[in-house]
């Protein structure tokens, strides 16, 4: 039986992708729900209803990605605090981060019931398209708290020493999530108002479960206990993971802006189609989000314990990963184009070649996307938010949305696709260019 690896240790590749790979898994499993649901939509209750989660699924995951952003900035927060060893602190720290994140998801929850409405028709939704949002979108977000916590969670439990007990969380979630989809969609016939169930169902047993267990007496190096209100740590928090929350708000913005495109070159059919590669970019973006969330609270534990040898070794073996990851991914992208297509819109011929079509050119992005996630994530755990934050602005609400604008302008169509390897590759080499200038300040 393996050892039990310690934020602390010294990490050869082996230990290191042992170590990350339970948060790898656990990012995947996250959006195995959005994928789940489109298939089972897709298949058995048809493209109108496809379409519409599409079209309101990423406003809800600006709201998800707070949990996020109390994850990552925490996470790099607690990691330092362990590094100095001060353990008590890190618990309070700890505790105060999960109690704000429940109360702000119960508060955006109601706000967003209130205004699903308006949200859904100023995205461009009509009739049975609109309806469909609203049904989706109201019954998914009274999950919100606890989706907030199970994005959360999957940080916490890796700076907590415990990644595969967040990995069998998520698990249990992400199963959750396929079997009610089968039985609400398929066995029921609830149509999208049973996708919307199951995936609020599922979130519930991935955000519940933590709670429960940090709350009690456990062996990890976190637990639930009473604590006291610190500004200038929440501050801390909320600006060192701004990168992740800019990110993910960011992303779910030029979606929007993407389907607003889609709409105007190629209708409801374009929705659909930018559906199905938003659902494999979500799995294979997990994957590098996974890998550079799971080895961040390691570089935030020796840059507070100023392991400077440990520090350069983990950032040139996280590169070689990474890259390594890259190409994998671009190749598989393509080789998978057409079944994957197949799976979800093979029922329409015209649908199932713009989707295709689409895939070849978006699966270049995945040469850069590694890098320009971690990069981000990499100065989050060194606790350099604002320069995290500039690469994640830059990365999408410069380079993404201006692509996304310009590029259609020259290729209509194929010009939405190519807009993420133009922004892909741009974040890359912003982020190589801070790494390369705050070398001598980190000492890596």
């Amino acid at each position: 039986m393996k050892k039990q690896i310690h934020l602390s240790d010294h990490f050869s590749y082996g230990k290191l992708l042992r170590f990350t790979l339970p948060s790898i898994i656990m990012m995947i499993f996250t959006s195995v729900y959005s994928v789940v649901d489109g298939l089972f939509v897709s298949n058995f209750v048809g493209k109108t209803a496809f379409a519409a989660i599409n079209l309101i699924m990423p406003v809800l995951n600006i709201l998800g990605t707070f949990g996020y952003m109390f994850g990552a900035g925490g996470s790099a927060l607690i990691a330092k605090t362990l590094g100095e060893q001060e353990r008590e602190k890190a618990n309070r720290l700890f505790s105060l981060f999960v109690y704000l994140s429940i109360g702000f998801g119960v508060l955006m929850m109601l706000l967003g019931i209130f205004f699903m409405r308006p949200i859904a028709a100023g995205l461009g939704a009509e009739g049975q398209l609109l309806e469909d949002c609203l049904t989706y979108g109201r019954i998914f977000i009274l999950a919100l708290p606890a989706w907030i916590l199970l994005y959360e969670f999957q940080l916490f439990f890796v700076t907590a020493e415990k990644p595969k007990l967040g990995l069998i969380v998520t698990v249990a979630a992400g199963v959750t999530n396929i079997v009610l989809d089968a039985l609400f969609i398929v066995v029921f016939k609830w149509g999208i108002a049973g996708a919307a169930a199951a995936s609020a169902l599922s979130q519930m047993v991935g955000g519940i479960f933590p709670l429960i267990y940090f709350g009690r007496r456990n062996s990890s190096l976190l637990k639930l206990t009473k604590t006291s209100f610190d500004g200038r740590a929440v501050f801390k928090c909320c600006t060192n993971g701004s990168s992740e929350l800019l990110s993910g708000i960011a992303m779910s913005l030029v979606g929007i802006v993407y389907n607003m495109q889609l709409m105007k070159y190629a209708g409801e059919d374009g929705v659909a189609a930018y559906g199905v590669l938003m659902y494999v970019s979500m799995i294979f973006a997990a994957a590098f989000l996974g890998y550079s969330s799971g080895v961040a609270p390691v570089f935030g534990y020796h840059y507070g314990a100023n392991d400077y040898g440990e520090l350069k070794g983990l950032l040139k073996k996280s590169l070689i990963i990474i890259g390594t990851f890259s190409i994998s991914m671009f190749v598989l992208s393509e080789g998978l184009a057409h079944p994957i297509s197949a799976v979800f819109v093979g029922y329409d011929k015209q649908l199932m070649e713009l989707t295709v079509n689409g895939f070849v050119i978006y699966s270049f992005a995945y040469l850069f996307m590694g890098m320009a996630i971690f990069s981000s994530s990499f100065f989050t755990a060194l606790n350099n938010g604002l320069v995290s934050a500039v690469i994640s602005f830059l990365r999408t609400l410069v380079f993404e949305l201006g692509a996304v604008l310009l590029l259609p302008l020259i290729w209509e169509i194929n010009g939405i696709w190519a807009s993420i390897v133009v922004a892909e590759f741009m974040a890359t080499v912003v982020g190589v260019i801070f790494m390369i200038g705050l070398k001598k300040k980190y000492r890596y």
